[in-house]
């Protein structure tokens, strides 16, 4: 079983990035070149922009009404300078919302690492690139930093609201954000994995109880608390904090709750705040 550890102790011992030692093995492993491995990933960034881009513009709703609007509305008070968080933590919320209400509008957008929590990772490198000017090669390397992170998560535990709870979607989202953030602000290799288990730990048990069964409620605002945490995780590593429980035993333990975790409360709208008077109201309106 493959570990995040392994993946440092490379880029250690060989002076290298975490997403260099990513893409190599991946050249390796599918047999492809470099340049086809970039290619397809600038394919990914491209679509992280343009639902960024839509969902901040837009104030349509999703078919069920639940959602929409909101990052509209949160980039509007961004822009008045009145946020309490500055304008680049108000940024990212409203990247994280525009990308997760894009998804319940059936828009395109990147399942990073599920459609559930496609606004984690955008938010937060988006607004790492804006704030730190980097290139698009650096965005480029961080999503690899995130993608090989992800693999490792889906390994060994798995990234699915229906297998594992919230904290296997947006908890592994945060996690291959703030890695990959941390990357992308020039911290080493350790770092990153400090950033990711530090955000994956803040998440644990989180449930996924979808209102009425639909992907809305509380799904997208989770994306934006979900960024918020990664963008603390990183910001905490960058500065030296570590982690005392080292990454991949933080995502064992996440596999062992969404195990022991009752089917009520992994995607089946039967628990949780799908079963609240309100929520048992809204799965009414639609039956």
């Amino acid at each position: 079983m493959r570990a995040y550890e392994d993946l440092v102790i490379e880029a250690e011992n060989r002076g290298l990035k975490i997403s260099e030692v990513v893409y190599q093995n991946e050249m390796e492993d599918l047999q492809q070149s470099e340049q086809a491995l970039f290619q397809r990933m600038r394919k990914n960034l491209k679509v992280m922009r343009e639902s960024v881009a839509v969902g901040l513009s837009s104030e349509g709703r999703s078919i069920s009404g639940l959602v929409g609007g909101d990052a509209v509305k949160v980039e509007g008070r961004r822009k008045t300078g009145e946020s309490l968080v500055g304008k680049q933590l108000s940024g990212v919320i409203a990247k994280a919302l525009a990308v997760a209400e894009v998804n319940a509008c059936m828009g395109k957008i990147v399942a990073a690492p599920t459609a559930g929590s496609c606004g984690v990772i955008p938010a937060v490198l988006l607004t790492v690139e804006e704030t730190l000017q980097v290139s698009e090669q650096e965005l480029l390397l961080a999503l690899f930093t995130a993608a090989g992170l992800g693999m490792i998560i889906a390994e060994r535990a798995n990234v699915s609201g229906a297998e594992g709870g919230c904290q296997a979607e947006i908890g592994s989202a945060a996690a291959m954000a703030a890695a990959a953030a941390v990357e992308l602000a020039g911290g080493t290799p350790r770092q990153t994995a400090d950033a990711a288990a530090i955000a994956m730990k803040s998440m644990l048990g989180l449930v996924c109880d979808p209102v009425g069964g639909f992907v809305e409620v509380p799904c997208v605002k989770r994306n934006a608390t979900g960024a918020m945490i990664a963008m603390a995780a990183a910001e905490m590593a960058l500065s030296g904090v570590k982690s005392a429980i080292p990454i991949d035993e933080v995502i064992d333990a996440m596999g062992e709750i969404g195990k022991q975790m009752p089917c009520a409360l992994k995607e089946t709208a039967q628990g949780g705040l799908a079963m609240t008077p309100t929520g048992r109201r809204i799965q009414a309106d639609f039956l």
